[in-house]
């Protein structure tokens, strides 16, 4: 029996209710102009894998949970002395999400990790780079329901960077607006 594929919840959202209210506000006329989520990238540095190496091991794991995806293991581009990193070392790691996965775990994200992060008022609105692009940090790795929180031995932040193809940042902050990211007022 062939198992029906059913589509992230938010991305019915998206092209039912977003892309039309985005194409009325900035005046577009072409579908394919309205600004769209392309790619997340979620990053975990962790500069004491120099010391040591077994730290990147749990870091993966937890990072594939979260992601539902195999993280890659990110390199040092150059020696730096000072903090005692050489060239090709491994430094942290990341996993870049695209199509249906993508939407489930802005999803996820939205509506059940930034929730539960202690003391929240909303992200900032000033996080764009002027590309349309949106980073956000997040200080522990437990705000993730899938994430054990006996089987955590060290707290480790994360970087979520939401890529989209929207021409500048109103673009964007309406885009990820629409898609219920809790701006702070």
């Amino acid at each position: 029996m062939a198992e029906k594929k059913t589509n992230a919840r938010l991305k019915e959202k998206f092209q039912k209710e977003v892309a039309p209210a985005l194409m009325k506000e900035f005046e577009l006329k072409n579908p394919m102009a309205v600004p769209r989520l392309h790619k997340i990238v979620v990053n975990m540095g962790l500069g004491e894998a120099t010391q040591n190496a077994k730290v990147l091991d749990p870091a993966v794991n937890e990072l594939g949970q979260i992601a539902g995806q195999k993280p890659v293991i990110t390199r040092a581009k150059k020696s730096i002395a000072a903090f005692k990193v050489r060239e090709g070392m491994p430094i942290g790691a990341m996993v870049t999400l695209r199509g249906d996965r993508m939407y489930e775990f802005f999803d996820r994200l939205v509506n059940v990790a930034l929730p539960r992060v202690r003391d929240f008022r909303g992200v900032s609105s000033k996080s764009f780079d002027g590309r349309g692009n949106f980073t956000l940090g997040l200080r522990d790795q437990l705000i993730f329901p899938e994430i054990d929180y006996a089987k955590v031995d060290k707290m480790k932040g994360m970087n979520v960077t939401i890529v989209t193809t929207a021409a500048d940042d109103n673009q964007a902050r309406a885009l990820l607006k629409h898609m219920g990211m809790p701006f702070r007022q």
